[in-house]
């Protein structure tokens, strides 16, 4: 039994996760489970797996939790639970939605365990602090983002070299607004921008994807995994959502990972690597026509894409920024506080304000993120006031 530690588990990315385990219970055990303010669904959760250690981050909600489980588990709340359940369970699956999963990501890897990595934002914010973290205790980062997995699945499919690869390449549904003409994003409104049209994610994320700021940060995110310069880390669009992403060698060839749209594979390899799950998510059948298309981002429309590699290849706390202002712009945007072409604009705007700075600890990331976000929540009072 593989004994396992969910942060975020009232999330999208979590319920999915017990989903896996609930088919699988025979390989896994739920021995924590670590949420923001979702009570219902974490007691609900709590009553049916029965962990040991369950984590809140407010404490206002522990009577209520209390109340409401059919057992006496350990509760701890704030920052004490992150680092709590990185102590727990031989693999800790980090779900945690934006920077607020930096701790668990640096709680985990110092701690040892396996680390299932859902939240690309520790990557994105900290990832030269992560990479320092990761590499004194020897933890092991399993990528859960689709694409990532598909990198990490092609790439252990041979055992290649590093000298081997060519090139990255992630692939990109592009969003609900892949074919909507330039003058109509003007109108989008927030359903439209929730509605993806191959994923069931999270408001935070779908908004992102509409943007294909989700896709940047994936850049970012991939280069700090694999560590492959960005020059050889491409974006290509994909609408049927079939195929994960590829690795493409020196000689051409090119390894792609293709199932089903279905986020418990990658979750599930996460949790069950180095051995593959023997229920099936994602299969498909391979008796029905199909078509795979492919094509190049639309950077004018999607300008977002461009703006995190340049980022990217700036490196020092310019990530961080980037992280921190797009979260606040997209807050905003869900608020009804900016409108979603602006989006872009207030992240571009508030970029425009940092000065190169190197990252020497989580004291610096986290100022770092603090000004970030002060600087762009000004932007959106101003956008307001005009």
């Amino acid at each position: 039994m593989v004994q396992v530690s969910i942060a975020g588990s009232t999330g999208s990315v979590g319920t999915q996760a017990l989903d896996v385990i609930s088919a699988n219970s025979d390989q896994f055990e739920v021995v924590a489970l670590l949420a923001n303010s979702n009570v219902d669904l974490l007691v609900e959760q709590a009553n049916q797996f029965r962990p040991k250690f369950i984590g809140i981050f407010d404490e206002k909600y522990v009577p209520q939790l209390r109340e409401g489980l059919g057992y006496s588990p350990e509760i701890v709340t704030g920052s004490e639970a992150s680092a709590g359940i990185a102590e727990l369970g031989q693999v800790v699956l980090n779900a945690v939605v934006g920077f607020a999963g930096l701790p668990v990501t640096l709680s985990t890897l110092q701690s040892g365990k396996r680390l299932a990595l859902a939240n690309k934002e520790s990557l994105v914010a900290a990832g030269e602090l992560v990479s320092k973290v990761r590499a004194k205790s020897g933890s092991e980062i399993i990528p859960v983002d689709s694409e990532h997995s598909a990198i990490h699945q092609a790439l252990r499919s041979g055992n290649h070299s590093g000298d081997e690869v060519s090139r990255l390449i992630l692939t990109a549904s592009g969003g609900p607004f892949r074919l909507w003409d330039w003058a109509d994003l003007e109108s989008v409104t927030l359903e439209d921008a929730l509605a993806h049209p191959t994923w069931s994610m999270g408001q935070k994320i779908s908004v992102d994807s509409s943007t294909l700021m989700n896709k940047g940060l994936e850049v970012i995110e991939a280069q700090q995994l694999f560590a492959v310069d960005y020059d050889r880390i491409d974006v290509v669009v994909h609408p049927q959502s079939l195929v994960h992403s590829m690795v493409e060698f020196r000689d051409g060839s090119a390894i792609a990972q293709i199932s089903g749209p279905d986020m418990r594979l990658p979750i599930g390899y996460a949790l069950s690597y180095p051995d593959r799950l023997t229920y099936s998510f994602a299969a498909l059948d391979w008796g029905q026509v199909r078509t795979l298309q492919f094509e190049p981002p639309d950077h004018q429309k999607f300008p977002s894409l461009h703006l995190a590699y340049q980022v990217g290849k700036r490196g020092g706390a310019a990530p961080t920024w980037l992280n921190a202002a797009n979260e606040i712009a997209v807050r905003s945007f869900i608020e009804h506080k900016i409108r979603w072409i602006e989006i872009f604009e207030t992240v571009r705007a508030s970029l425009e304000q940092y000065q190169d700075t190197v990252l020497d600890s989580i004291e610096d990331v986290l100022e770092i993120d603090f000004t970030a976000r002060r600087v762009t929540e000004q932007l959106v009072r101003e956008r307001g006031n005009n």
